[in-house]
């Protein structure tokens, strides 16, 4: 408990300061220094001598960092890359701040962004059914249901997202309204731990178990468990699969390890796919990678699994990346914007607060570990344990890739530009490993970002009327 309020303290400092010790590399040695504190304590830590670089680990890394603790700012730097700090942050330049204010306040009076998703689609006039759906693992999932003639079309939310990613948008722009207009079956998924799937037959919300998951298991067992749930009702064989994020990247894990639910997927369309993550520019991600050392520091000590909008690492990015201001106090306020980036002139300002109403929605902690990992593995592979813990879990010390060659069902590609997490070079190395890609689709503008594939200004145009052609089209 000592401990725990030290570190506290010491982060909680080091969020208020305006001194020249603010700094990431400085932050993320306490950080190091507490979890060597703890290693150190730790004979079954202690023993771990193999250590490798090239897997990011609990044991291996919280080793490394009991001495030298200074590798800690050269393992920030590796992760951050050659960017520069200024592609970050949220300006107001170029802004009428006066008219910003003025619109935003206006737009304030928009009851959608306090009404649940069960009481938002209906508003619009769609006839809405809400499914529960249980895992193999006993997680409890919340399905919606717009129904509808066609084909059933599941779409899945990304990282911090849920069903609500899909009609933010709007009556006139949202996808699953888009979509429910064309005819289809429209399934909306939500995966667990966000805001609508926070139930367990064991285990509750307030307890470590019921986090202790990332994209692995939702790509193992959430979609699986959906994806036969809707099949079963609606008495189909196959469905399509429309993934934003992290939903294609629990995509792909799924078509990796239960290679037969291919069979049930007459065509998959990857909005933004996050798979290969050596040149993402989420700053968050980026500082998660130089090992899990961030995970133990946070998470064991301050006892907090879930990644809340409110924690204290997410206080210290608004202060590196963020300006005073109204538009970035604004855009800072949500941790969603911090984590995948911000696009002004695609902001829909008078649809902002209904934006801010209903994202984000929650995650585990261990699913940013997941991805910080693959950005210093250079590789898509399951979640790594440390050395000794891997070779009990897997037979071999570092992390199996999931066999991207396993993946046969059609695959659609969109992608665009300044997409923080989708980087085109790793897109296109996605392209390169998959056999199936039946469209690869560049949204045509510069600075079209990663959410912007469900809350741009233009993304009926830009986005969802490609996706209606392409599946049209097969």
């Amino acid at each position: 408990m000592a401990k725990k309020r030290l570190f506290l303290l010491t982060l909680l400092q080091l969020c208020s300061t305006q001194s020249p010790d603010f700094s990431i590399p400085n932050i993320l040695i306490a950080v190091s220094k507490h979890a060597a504190d703890k290693v150190t304590s730790s004979s079954t830590v202690a023993r771990t001598t193999r250590t490798t670089r090239t897997t990011s680990s609990y044991t291996n890394t919280l080793t490394d960092a009991v001495t030298p603790v200074n590798w800690m700012p050269q393992g920030i730097a590796r992760a951050l890359g050659p960017v520069s700090s200024h592609i970050y942050s949220v300006t107001n330049k170029g802004i009428d701040l006066v008219q910003f204010v003025k619109d935003y306040r206006e737009a304030s009076k928009n009851m959608d962004a306090i009404l649940d998703i069960d009481e938002l689609i209906p508003k619009y006039g769609f006839r809405v059914e809400i499914h529960a759906v249980t895992t193999k693992d006993f997680y409890k999932l919340t399905m919606y249901r717009i129904p509808g003639d066609g084909r059933a079309v599941f779409l899945m939310h990304g990282l911090l997202g849920s069903a609500d990613d899909f009609v933010v948008a709007g009556r006139d722009s949202g996808l699953a309204y888009l979509l429910a207009d064309a005819g289809y079956d429209v399934w909306l998924g939500n995966a667990r731990g966000n805001k609508h799937s926070l139930s367990h037959s064991t285990f509750k919300p307030s307890e470590a178990k019921f986090w202790d998951f990332s994209f692995h298991e939702i790509g193992l067992y959430d979609l699986p468990a959906m994806i036969d749930y809707v099949l079963h009702k609606t008495n189909k064989t196959t469905l399509t699969y429309i993934g934003h994020s992290q939903g294609t990247t629990a995509f792909f894990v799924m078509a990796s390890e239960k290679p037969e639910y291919n069979q049930k997927i007459h065509l998959m369309i990857a909005l933004s796919p996050v798979v290969f993550m050596e040149n993402v520019r989420s700053p968050i991600i980026r500082l998660m990678s130089p090992g899990t050392l961030l995970t133990d520091g946070f998470s064991k000590s301050l006892g907090q699994y879930e990644f809340l909008p409110d924690n204290n690492f997410i206080k210290v990015m608004k202060l590196l990346l963020c300006e005073a201001g109204p538009i970035a106090e604004i855009v800072c306020s949500n941790a969603l914007f911090l984590v995948a980036g911000f696009d002004y002139q695609q902001l829909n300002i008078s649809n902002l607060p209904v934006i801010l109403g209903h994202v984000p929605s929650g995650a585990s902690i261990k699913q940013f570990a997941h991805y910080g990992q693959g950005v210093l593995s250079d590789d898509f592979r399951q979640f790594d344990y440390g050395f000794d813990a891997n070779l009990k879990r897997y037979g071999v010390g570092v992390p199996p890739s999931y066999e991207l060659e396993s993946v046969i069902a059609p695959v659609a590609l969109f992608y665009s530009e300044s997409d923080w997490l989708a980087h085109p070079k790793d897109v296109e190395r996605l392209l390169q490993s998959l056999s199936s890609v039946v469209d690869m689709y560049k949204v045509p503008l510069q600075q079209f970002n990663h959410l912007d594939f469900f809350m741009a200004r233009d993304v009926k145009n830009l986005v969802n009327n490609r996706v209606l052609k392409v599946m049209m089209a097969l």
